[in-house]
């Protein structure tokens, strides 16, 4: 039986088209550490608790942003963290990562983590807004 873990990860391996899951999981770790420090309360905590565990405790636990990074501030500090990334290769990781954590949460809670983000993260999500 497939566990919550291998599902997020694989998904995540899939779109990332990444070789190993060892680098979808460094990925994972990443942006979810960087989204965390960007959402509080809710925001935060229920898409948390539709995580793994593992993924879960890194969403929740982030250092707290001094100020809500845009877009594109978000992917250089993905590619800073990513051993050998570049800003081309940590808008995939995190595009990668962000749309399999949309498909997890659900519109009305996708909606009300976009509520709490600078303008353009929709798209990092895989999630388009009407403007």
């Amino acid at each position: 039986m497939r566990t919550q873990w291998d599902a997020f990860l694989s998904t995540v391996q899939e779109r990332g088209e990444y070789p190993s899951r060892e680098e979808a999981e460094r990925a994972s770790r990443v942006v979810l550490a960087l989204l965390g420090a960007h959402l509080v309360g809710e925001a935060r905590a229920e898409p948390a608790a539709r995580l793994p565990e593992t993924l879960a405790l890194v969403l929740l636990n982030p250092l707290q942003a001094h100020e809500p990074l845009p877009p594109e501030r978000f992917i250089r500090a993905a590619a800073a963290w990513i051993e050998g990334a570049t800003e081309k290769t940590a808008t995939w990781d995190v595009s990668a990562v962000l749309s399999v954590v949309a498909d997890t949460t659900g519109e009305d809670l996708m909606n009300r983590i976009l509520i709490q983000l600078p303008v353009g993260y929709d798209l990092l999500f895989g999630h388009p807004q009407p403007s």
